[in-house]
């Protein structure tokens, strides 16, 4: 499971400039073949897709979080963009089990939003103020202070299962592109509780 989540971190955070980058869905279930190896969904911006699942395909749950799960030395990705004050904000925080601690660590560009980044480390301190807490995250070689605020969605990763790829579910979804154009996916995240993966 470390490998598989750590791969796909890699996969969700990967720079823009990586030379064959990977695709990436993000969207809803609309129904699955009958032999649960292709995905009929719809993005987000309401267009057909396809996702081919590989035979085996993990699934990553994304359950639904608060500040209050964030303990000392957690270890999580932030995604963010400059506040206009010199600074970040978040716009999600993602919480990673112990097992993944170290996957992906350091600040890259991110395709969440224009200008936005992603930067994953351990919580090193957390400091309230009137605008919302500030995480200092911190990685081999650097850290970051990212202001947290109440529009902020924070999650966090689980173990999943393939059977909880269904209808109306919604995931996202990376892979290299088959030649028929069709994504291939090794691993999928699944939002849980009614929840949208926000990254």
């Amino acid at each position: 499971m470390r490998v598989l989540l750590s791969l796909f971190v890699f996969l969700l955070t990967a720079p823009a400039a990586f030379a064959q980058a990977p695709a990436v869905l993000r969207g809803a279930i609309v129904s699955i073949s009958a032999d649960g190896a292709v995905i009929e969904a719809r993005t987000r911006a309401g267009e057909p897709a396809q996702v081919r699942l590989k035979p085996d395909v993990r699934v990553i749950g994304v359950e639904p979080a608060s500040l209050k799960d964030l303990g000392p030395n957690a270890y999580i990705g932030v995604a963010a963009v400059p506040d206009g004050a010199d600074g970040l904000v978040a716009l999600e925080v993602h919480i990673f089990p112990e097992s993944m601690r170290g996957a992906g660590a350091g600040k890259r560009d991110f395709d969440l939003a224009p200008h936005s980044s992603m930067t994953n480390g351990a919580l090193a301190s957390r400091v309230e103020s009137v605008d919302g807490p500030k995480l200092t995250v911190s990685y081999p070689g650097g850290s970051q202070t990212i202001r947290v605020d109440k529009s902020t969605k924070i999650v966090a990763f689980t173990p999943g299962d393939r059977s909880e790829l269904k209808a109306g579910a919604e995931i996202i979804a990376r892979g290299a592109k088959g030649e028929d154009g069709v994504l291939e996916a090794a691993a999928v995240l699944v939002g849980r509780g009614g929840i949208t993966p926000p990254m």
